[in-house]
């Protein structure tokens, strides 16, 4: 096990946090989308450079993959993952640095992740005598948009010839303080489909609704009927969620449209119960809108599957965080429904994705994800940072 101590880790964190702030907010000014991360590839490339960290890049157009040996670097493979993509979203923070790409915005702490990542990474090249094994610094693009870069990157032999034993991600959390990080073991994150479903009948005069077919009121029968499938027909031991979130109807106040579309996702913990579901689902649109007098058209996109974290990796990282953090830093928290790509790298060798907690003193930085006000404490960085360096020190160092 390395012989690094947990107040050196921190005093390197102390020593560069104003540099891993910088970075988060260089990356926070130029945000850009799925996909499209270029400034931000060529940007986190150079800073590998300057530490003389070897890299390949262009997986998935944007992603990076780095590699930093330890003094025994094949008995071991130890990969930390950061997402790149922003969202599209117009930022309201009025922050000093705030997002110079309008309509774009870095409002779910991707910057962060990154800046974090390459914090660890000065730390680790620096103590890289002390590593025993190796660590992969995966950067990767389009988190936020199926079917995601992950896939993408393994599928483009990003991790083929430094194929990893764990692989361990964080994620910011407004829910939780700073200094403090938070741990569920077993399945933690939903998989995510999407839903497109067009009703098609004959619109016309909203006077004369016999003479038509009212594509509206299927529309909301069928929204009615799908909420009663998740509600009666899912096993009452597995959460789900089927949630709409956009409707079209091209009518007006006297005008029944020819076709209502209607746009969704469904999002579950078990993988057999999802596609059981979605055949429920095809069954149920087809029955209800052929009953009403109209036809129906469904796609469902597979998206990504549940983020399963390993309960020994998770007990042994939650054990460290509280070495690292102090008693009662490291908390348990629950599983939720929200979604990360993330869950692809699960499949490939143990894995854990982590919380970290960003709220400041007095509900400062606490505004949800997604939010166009979403901001961290920035001391929130020291922490990411330091639990990463320490946990690749620690987890290369154990059976």
């Amino acid at each position: 096990m390395s012989m690094i101590t947990i107040e050196k880790i921190q005093e390197l964190t102390e020593k560069y946090h104003g540099e891993v702030a910088g970075i988060r907010k260089e990356l926070h000014r130029f945000p850009e989308l799925a996909l499209q991360e270029y400034r931000t590839s060529e940007y986190i490339q150079t800073y590998l450079q300057k530490l003389g960290i070897p890299f390949t890049s262009g997986y998935a157009i944007t992603g990076i993959l780095a590699v930093i040996e330890g003094n025994k670097p094949d008995i071991k493979t130890l990969a930390l993952r950061a997402d790149m993509d922003a969202l599209p979203i117009k930022e309201l923070t009025g922050l000093d640095y705030q997002s110079e790409h309008p309509g774009i915005m870095h409002a779910c702490g991707h910057d962060a992740h990154m800046a974090m990542l390459l914090g660890a990474a000065r730390i680790l090249k620096e103590v890289s005598a002390e590593l025993e094994g190796r660590v992969l610094l995966i950067f990767q693009p389009s988190e936020e948009k199926l079917p995601g870069g992950a896939l993408r990157m393994i599928e483009e032999g990003a991790l083929s010839q430094f194929p990893p034993d764990i692989v361990i991600a964080q994620h910011v959390m407004p829910e939780l303080p700073s200094g403090t990080a938070g741990f569920c073991p077993g399945k933690y994150m939903a998989s995510t489909d999407e839903l497109y479903i067009s009703i098609k009948g004959t619109g016309g005069h909203a006077a004369m609704p016999d003479q038509i077919t009212d594509s509206v009121l299927i529309a909301a029968q069928l929204l009615v009927s799908l909420q009663q499938l998740i509600s009666r027909m899912a096993p009452p031991g597995i959460p789900s969620v089927l949630s709409f979130g956009r409707i079209e109807a091209d009518g007006a106040c006297n005008i029944i449209p020819s076709e209502v579309k209607l746009f969704g996702t469904f999002r579950t913990l078990d993988e057999n119960w999802r596609y059981q579901a979605h055949e429920k689902i095809k069954k149920l649109c087809e029955g209800v809108v052929t009953a009403m007098g109209a036809a129906c058209e469904l796609e469902i996109q597979p998206g990504y599957p549940a983020v399963d974290n390993d309960s020994a990796l998770t007990a042994a990282a939650m054990d460290l965080a509280a070495q690292y953090l102090g008693h009662g830093q490291a908390k348990a928290i629950q599983s939720q429904m929200t979604a990360e790509d993330f869950a692809y790298f699960g499949r490939l060798a143990p894995s854990l994705l982590f919380r970290l907690g960003i709220a400041g003193k007095e509900g400062l930085h606490s505004k949800p994800l997604h939010s166009p006000f979403f901001s961290i404490d920035e001391e929130a960085l020291k922490t990411g940072v330091g639990l990463l360096s320490w946990f690749a020190l620690s987890l290369l160092g154990k059976d």
